[in-house]
């Protein structure tokens, strides 16, 4: 290198002072260290969600194993604008910070029990994205939406505030109707 250390030089330096350890993933562009072993943070589901271990709709899902899934759900809370969803990778749940503290509490809470049937359905082994389908046609996607409806019916929503709480910014009217049809909401 012209403009400085050979990187070799470089990382055995940084080895010697203990500011990486051999396990360490770097990349090194012009005697610039850039570390790339950063992990996600995740935090303890039942620490943010309380109380869904006591509701019916949850314990249809999980049953006897209720308390443990719940106590070693895992959830990743971002900044960027959205909702919720569930990793394809290991199953933990993804929350919108921003949808967390502006989204409507009622819709939030429906969302739970749909991201906690994802949840499920990836501990049983069933791929969550199937891209064969359009997102309002998943199967997956619908039998999380039926588990929100059967608990909004609960909640004593009516089919038109269903109908409004499927509905998402990226989904076209088409897509809405098919879904509210799918899961037995009519507009």
């Amino acid at each position: 290198m012209a403009d400085g250390l050979p990187i070799l030089e470089i990382l055995k330096f940084l080895l010697n002072v203990g500011y990486l350890v051999s396990s360490c993933v770097v990349l090194i562009i012009s005697s610039v260290v850039i570390h790339r072993n950063a992990e996600v943070h995740l935090e303890r589901f039942i620490d943010y969600f309380k109380g869904f271990e006591r509701v019916d709709a949850v314990r249809e899902l999980f049953g006897n194993e209720t308390e443990d899934v719940l106590d070693n759900l895992k959830v990743e809370f971002g900044s960027r604008r959205g909702y919720m969803g569930v990793s394809d990778d290991d199953g933990h749940l993804f929350v919108s910070v921003p949808y967390l503290k502006e989204g409507d509490e009622r819709d939030i809470y429906l969302d739970v029990i749909h991201e906690l049937v994802h949840v499920k359905q990836f501990r049983n082994g069933i791929r969550l994205r199937d891209n064969r389908y359009r997102y309002a046609n998943r199967p997956t996607e619908i039998e999380a939406y039926a588990y929100a409806v059967k608990e909004a019916r609960r909640l004593g929503m009516s089919d038109k505030e269903i109908y409004e709480y499927l509905w998402m910014d990226n989904m076209s009217e088409d897509d809405v109707k098919a879904l509210a049809d799918a899961v037995n909401v009519k507009p």
